[in-house]
């Protein structure tokens, strides 16, 4: 599986706002860098896997749509965390 409890744990603690933050724009999006991460190194072993290639464009386009409410809400918070998470090179 591409994310364990451990893991996501992990990134939860990284990037959340407050103390129990779960869910802030910077924690899903840190979420879904780390599955979409994981589904690339898997498709380049597994070419013809179109079914977790259509998985993969969804969690994209997903990831954009929230990078973009973050850069509309609080510049400097997208901006911190297209660093940390070494988007947009």
């Amino acid at each position: 599986m591409a994310l364990n409890q451990e893991r996501k744990k992990d990134l939860i603690d990284q990037f959340r706002t407050h103390e129990s933050d779960t869910g802030s724009p910077e924690v899903q999006i840190a979420i879904l860098t780390e599955k979409i991460n994981y589904l690339n190194s898997h498709l380049r072993t597994h070419k013809k896997d179109h079914h977790s290639r259509r998985g993969l464009l969804k969690m994209v386009g997903q990831r954009r749509n929230l990078l973009a409410y973050l850069k509309d809400k609080d510049v400097t918070r997208y901006r911190d965390l297209i660093q940390k998470l070494g988007l947009r090179r």
